[in-house]
C-alpha cells in the first residue's frame, strides 16, 4: 500500500491513497551542520602550510604513550542557556596538567559559561566526575577539577605547559578526542605566532584581545581542548578551533593559562583587568596607513627586532573606561611608559593593575597622546548568575555580547527566549529595557520589578534586539509564576555547581473586573452574515513544556462561540493540543480574559473551552446559530473568519468539495485527525484563514473552518491544512456539556481509509455488494478499509488492517457518519471484508474521556506519560504505559540517549509497566550515580541504557489534573 504523501505546496489537502502505485520521490540530499568553534570559508587568514617533518619516528612514538596517559575524554552538558551558549551536550578533550592536585585544562567552551556537568574518561576508560572551578572571562580555555584518588589503575600523570617553545615550524602532534574518537593523533606544523583571534559567529562566544597560533592538521569536533605537544611531550598550545573547509586550525597560547594555573595552585584569585577595549593586530604597512609616523617605526623595529606590527584599537565599548579618550585606530605605543606591541605583556599590564590607572601612550594621525585610564575588573564584567521566571532565562550582558556590538556592557540579556519572554522579532538577542514601565538597568533591578507583579498580570515589555540598537520594541506580555519556578541561580566555584535561590512566592493575581465592549460590524452588503463577526475572539495558547508530540510551546488563533450563555467556544486542536497550559481569549479585540479546557476530541479536529460570560458584561457576543442543513459540493457559502493578521473577512464562495480526507502522519506521533469528511472551498483566500465560519445566505453556520495540523516536511516544517467540517460533528458533544452530561463517547479504535468500487472489486468485493453501493449512495460509490488499528485496544482484537468494512450494526456505510453508531454503542455487530471472505464480527468500543493526558513525570530531564492518542494510532504493540515525550536539551535524558518515541521496560532489571511502577523504581536512586535503563525503540529494538542522575539540576517531579489547583495542575517534587 504507498504511503502518504503531501501534495504540491500550493495545495491545501493530503492526497489520498494510491492503491495503483504513484511516482517515485526524488532523493534528498542530507545536510549537515558544520562542527561547533569552526569559522566558515570566509573567516579564515591564507595559511603558510608547511610540509610535517617525520623525524625521529621513534621518539615521537615514545612521546606518544608517555603524554597520553594524561590525555582525557571529556563527556559534558551545558544544562540550561546562559549568556552565549543554549543548553547543548558533546564531547571533547582535556590533559591533567597538575596530577597532585586533579586539575585538567580544557577549553572555555567546554568548561562551560554556564551550569556544567561532565566526567572525564582516562585512557584506561576509567572515568571521573569533573567540575570547573575556573573559565576564563574572554580567553577560551577553563579548569577542571577532579578527585586523582579516584584513578585505581594507571598513574596519575600530567603534561608541562612551555608556551616559550612554540616557533614557527615546530612539528606538533594534536591528541586527544577527534570526531567523537576515543583518541587520534594528528600531526602537523605551526605556521604563524601571530594570527588574530577566529571569528565564530554572532551571538556566541568568541576569544579577542590576544593571539592565536595557526597550524595545519585537520581537527574535528572532539578535539576542542587537546593539547599540541612538541616531540618531547611539552604542552606548547590548546587547540581551540578551525576551519569548516579548510585543514586549518587555531591554538591557544599558553602564556595566560600558566600564569592562571599557577595562581589557581596556589588557592589564588586569578585577577583579569580590562579597560573594555578591542584590540588587533595590525602589520606596519596598515599600522602606516592609520598614521603610524616613520621615525616611531624606526625606533620599535629597532627595539623589537622580531616583530612585524602593532596593536590597534578595533572597538571602544561606550561608557567602558576608556570611553571618550581612546579611538578606533589609535596605534597602541606604550603602556606606564613601557612599549607593548604584543597582547602578552599588554595583558599582563592589566591584570597587574586592576583598580588602578595606568598611562596607555598612542599614535593617532600621527600624533602622539597620552591618557590615564583607569583598568577595571574583568570578572566583575562577566555574568555568574541568571534568573529563571516563566520558562525564560535572563542574566546581565556580559562584555562578550557587549563587545561583539559595540553597546554597553550593562542590561539584562535574555540567554532563553522562551515562554513570557519569547518576544517578537528575532529567534534570540534581546535585551529588556523595561517590565510594566519600570526600568531593568541591571539584573539585581529586574528582580525586584518581578517580584512586584501579580501572576497572570499582563504587562508591557519594552526591548531591543542588541545587533539593532535604533529599533525600539514593545510586546504585552502575561507573567507566568504558576508553571515554572522564579529563582536565582549563582555560580559557586567551590563545588561546581549553580546554587539556586527561590525569589518568592507570586502575588495572586488581580481580579478581572467585568467590562463591556463592542465588536467591529462589517458592511451591510454581508447580508445576516454580517453579524456572525460577533461569534469569533481571538485566542492564545501556551504550554509550559512540550506533551503529545505537540512541535510548539505557543500557540495563537481564532475560536468561536458556540453558546454565550454558558460560555462555550470551539477551538481547534492545533491551537489547543492538550490541557496543560494557559488559554485567554480577546473579545472585541479588548478584553481579555482566561479560558478553561473542558475537552478534547480524541479523533477530530476540534477541542471545547469555556470562559465566564460574567467577566464580558454587556458585550454583544453572539452565539453561532447553527444550522441543521448539511453543506454539500457547490453549495453557496460565505466565511466569515479571521486572516494571518487577526483581521476579519467574509468571503463569498463556494463548496469545491466533501470527501474523506486522510491526513499523513509525522515521524514523531502528535495528535492528527482521523475518520472524518471535511470540505474545501473555491477561494484561494481560504488557506490565510485559521478559523471561521461557513455560513448559509440567511446566517445560519452549517459548517467550522479550521486549520490541521499534519506532518513535518523534509525541510523540518510543519504542514498544516485548512478545512471544513459540518456541525453534526460537533453537536453530540455540545449537547452534552449544554445539558451537563458526562462528555465522555465510545469509539472504535481504527482509523478508516475510503476505497473505491474499482480496488474493491480487486480485493474481492463481490458485485452484488457494489450494486448495493451504488444504490445505497448516489454521490459516493466508496467503502472503508481499516488501514490502522489502535494499540492495545480491542477493535485490535477483532479487527485487522486491510479488513474492509460493509456494515455496522446492519447499516451499509459508504460515508464516516454512518459510522456513529460507535458514539453510543459498547459493541458493534461489523460485517467486514477479509482475504475476499465476508465475515460478521462483533467489536467493542472503548470509552474516551476527552480529558487527554491527564498525568506527567519528569526524570532525567525527560518528560513521560502514558501513549497518547497518535501513539495508539501508529504503534502496533505496547511495551509499556511509560512513553517518552519530550526531554531538555543538556538533561541526562539527552547525554545518554533517552529519545522521545522510546517506552522504558525496566530499571535496574525491575520491570516497570505503569507511571507509578517508574517512579517507585527512580525516586531512592542516589544522586550521581548510574541507573540502568531498559527502552524499546518506536520500531520495537530493545536497548540497555545508563543514565547517571543528576538531582540538582533535573529532580524527580510528578504533575497531575487538579480541578482544585488554580491552573488546573498539581506539581509534586522530590
Amino acid at each position: 500500500m504507498a504511503n502518504l504523501t503531501p501534495d504540491l505546496p500550493e495545495s491545501n489537502t493530503p492526497v489520498d491513497h494510491n492503491y495503483e502505485g504513484g511516482d517515485s520521490p526524488a532523493s534528498t540530499p542530507l545536510n549537515h551542520g558544520n562542527k561547533r568553534r569552526k569559522v566558515h570559508e570566509d573567516a579564515v587568514e591564507p595559511t603558510l602550510v608547511t610540509p610535517v617533518a617525520f623525524a625521529n619516528p621513534s621518539k615521537w612514538q615514545t612521546t606518544i604513550e608517555n603524554v597520553v596517559k594524561a590525555i582525557v575524554s571529556i563527556r559534558f552538558s551545558q544544562v540550561s542557556a546562559f549568556d552565549t551558549e543554549g543548553p547543548e551536550t558533546s564531547e571533547a578533550s582535556g590533559f591533567i596538567v597538575d596530577a597532585q592536585n586533579g586539575i585538567i585544562l580544557t577549553n572555555r567552551h567546554v568548561a562551560c559559561a554556564g551550569p556544567f556537568v561532565g566526567e572525564a574518561i582516562c585512557h584506561d576508560h576509567e572515568e571521573v566526575d569533573v567540575f570547573p572551578i575556573y573559565r576564563d572571562p574572554i580567553h577560551d580555555f577553563g579548569f577542571l577539577k577532579f578527585d586523582p584518588k579516584k584513578i585505581k589503575y594507571m598513574p596519575v600523570t600530567q603534561v608541562e605547559l612551555r608556551p616559550e617553545l612554540a616557533q614557527v615550524g615546530l612539528d606538533i602532534r594534536v591528541v586527544g578526542n577527534d570526531a567523537g574518537e576515543k583518541l587520534s593523533i594528528l600531526a602537523g606544523s605551526i605556521s604563524r605566532l601571530d594570527r588574530n583571534t577566529p571569528d565564530y559567529g554572532e551571538l556566541t562566544y568568541n576569544d579577542f584581545n590576544t593571539f592565536y597560533l595557526q597550524a595545519a592538521s585537520s581537527t574535528s569536533g572532539g578535539s576542542s581542548g587537546s593539547p599540541v605537544i612538541d616531540i618531547d611531550g611539552n604542552a606548547v598550545a590548546l587547540q581551540a578551533g578551525g576551519h569548516t573547509k579548510a585543514a586549518t586550525d587555531f591554538f591557544l597560547p599558553l602564556d595566560r593559562i600558566k600564569r592562571a594555573l599557577q595562581l589557581v595552585q596556589r588557592g589564588l584569585p586569578v585577577s583579569r583587568g580590562d579597560i573594555q577595549t578591542h584590540f588587533v593586530y595590525r602589520p606596519y604597512d596598515e599600522a602606516r596607513r592609520l598614521g603610524l609616523q616613520p621615525a616611531t617605526e624606526d625606533e620599535l623595529r629597532k627595539i623589537f627586532k622580531q616583530e612585524i606590527g602593532l596593536l590597534v584599537v578595533e572597538t571602544v565599548l561606550p561608557g567602558g573606561p576608556a570611553y571618550g579618550k581612546l579611538e578606533e585606530g589609535d596605534i597602541l605605543l606604550t603602556m606606564n611608559k613601557k612599549y607593548i606591541t604584543t597582547f602578552v605583556p599588554f595583558e599582563d599590564m592589566l591584570d597587574s593593575h586592576v583598580h588602578q590607572n595606568i598611562l596607555i601612550g598612542v599614535e593617532r594621525g600621527g600624533q602622539y597622546l597620552e591618557f590615564n585610564i583607569s583598568v577595571g575588573d574583568l570578572h566583575a564584567i562577566t555574568p555568574d548568575r541568571y534568573v529563571e521566571i516563566g520558562g525564560s532565562k535572563l542574566n546581565n550582558l556580559s562584555y562578550q555580547l557587549a563587545r561583539m556590538y559595540c553597546v554597553p556592557c550593562k542590561g539584562v540579556y535574555v540567554c532563553e527566549p522562551s515562554g513570557m519572554f519569547r518576544l517578537d522579532g528575532p529567534d534570540n538577542g534581546w535585551i529588556i529595557k523595561s517590565v510594566d514601565d519600570r526600568a531593568t538597568p541591571d539584573l539585581d533591578t529586574f528582580i525586584q520589578v518581578m517580584r512586584e507583579i501579580p501572576d497572570r498580570a499582563r504587562v508591557p515589555v519594552v526591548y531591543h534586539a542588541i545587533a539593532d540598537a535604533h529599533t525600539i520594541l514593545m510586546a504585552v506580555v502575561q507573567v507566568e509564576r504558576h508553571w515554572s519556578p522564579f529563582r536565582l541561580a549563582v555560580r559557586n566555584d567551590i563545588t561546581g555547581l549553580w546554587d539556586f535561590t527561590d525569589l518568592g512566592a507570586p502575588l495572586p493575581p488581580r481580579p478581572i473586573a467585568p467590562s463591556t465592549k463592542r465588536f467591529v460590524e462589517l458592511d451591510d452588503s454581508n447580508g445576516p452574515c454580517k453579524e456572525l463577526i460577533r461569534c469569533l475572539v481571538r485566542a492564545n495558547f501556551s504550554m509550559p513544556c512540550r506533551l503529545d508530540g505537540f512541535p510548539r510551546h505557543r500557540k495563537q488563533g481564532t475560536a468561536i462561540i458556540l453558546d454565550a450563555t454558558r460560555g462555550f467556544v470551539l477551538v481547534s486542536r492545533n491551537l489547543v493540543p492538550t490541557t496543560m497550559g494557559d488559554l485567554t481569549f480577546i473579545f472585541a479585540e479588548s478584553i481579555v480574559i482566561p479560558g478553561k479546557i473542558l475537552y478534547l476530541h480524541p479523533t477530530q479536529n476540534f477541542a471545547l473551552a469555556q470562559y465566564d460570560p460574567a467577566l464580558i458584561g454587556e458585550t454583544n457576543v453572539m452565539s453561532a446559530p447553527l444550522s441543521d442543513v448539511p453543506l454539500l459540493q457547490g453549495n453557496k457559502v460565505t466565511l466569515i473568519a479571521h486572516n494571518r493578521n487577526q483581521r476579519p473577512v467574509c468571503i463569498h464562495t463556494s463548496v469545491t468539495d466533501v470527501a474523506c480526507i486522510t491526513i499523513p502522519h509525522s515521524g514523531t506521533p502528535r495528535f492528527r485527525a482521523v475518520n472524518f469528511e471535511a470540505m474545501t472551498l473555491d477561494t484561494p483566500l481560504a488557506v490565510k484563514c485559521s478559523t471561521g465560519l461557513l455560513a448559509s445566505d440567511d446566517g445560519r453556520v452549517q459548517g467550522f473552518w479550521l486549520n490541521f495540523l499534519g506532518e513535518t516536511s523534509n525541510s523540518g516544517h510543519d504542514t498544516e491544512y485548512h478545512l471544513g467540517i459540518d456541525v453534526s460533528v460537533i453537536k453530540p458533544v455540545l449537547e452534552k456539556f449544554q445539558l451537563g452530561q458526562d462528555p465522555a463517547i465510545r469509539m472504535l479504535g481504527a482509523e478508516l481509509v475510503p476505497v473505491q468500487m474499482a480496488q474493491a472489486a480487486s480485493i474481492g468485493l463481490s458485485d452484488e455488494w457494489i450494486k448495493r453501493v451504488q444504490d445505497a449512495s448516489a454521490s459516493r460509490h466508496q467503502l472503508f478499509m481499516v488501514i490502522r488499528t489502535d494499540a492495545g485496544s480491542p477493535t485490535a482484537d477483532v479487527l485487522q488492517e486491510l479488513d474492509m468494512i460493509l456494515t455496522i450494526n446492519g447499516q451499509l456505510v459508504t460515508r464516516l457518519n454512518q459510522a456513529d453508531a460507535q458514539y453510543t454503542h459498547d459493541v458493534l455487530e461489523m460485517t467486514i471484508l477479509r482475504q475476499k471472505r465476508e465475515l460478521t464480527v462483533q467489536v467493542a468500543t472503548s470509552r474516551v474521556t476527552g480529558e487527554g493526558t491527564n498525568r506527567v513525570v519528569s526524570w532525567a530531564g525527560a518528560v513521560f506519560h502514558e501513549p497518547h492518542q497518535a501513539v495508539l494510532q501508529q504503534s502496533k504493540t505496547l511495551p509499556s504505559r511509560i512513553y517518552i515525550s519530550s526531554r531538555a536539551k543538556g538533561s541526562p535524558a539527552f547525554m545518554y540517549g533517552l529519545v522521545p518515541t522510546m517506552w522504558v521496560t525496566h530499571i535496574n532489571s525491575t520491570k516497570v509497566e505503569t507511571l507509578d511502577d517508574l517512579i517507585i523504581a527512580v525516586k531512592d536512586i542516589p544522586d550521581n550515580t548510574y541507573v540502568r535503563v531498559r527502552v524499546v525503540t518506536f520500531d520495537n529494538v530493545p536497548l540497555m541504557l545508563s543514565v547517571k542522575m543528576v538531582n540538582h539540576y533535573f529532580p524527580l517531579s510528578i504533575m497531575q489534573r487538579d480541578p482544585e489547583a488554580e491552573c488546573g495542575w498539581s506539581e509534586h517534587t522530590f
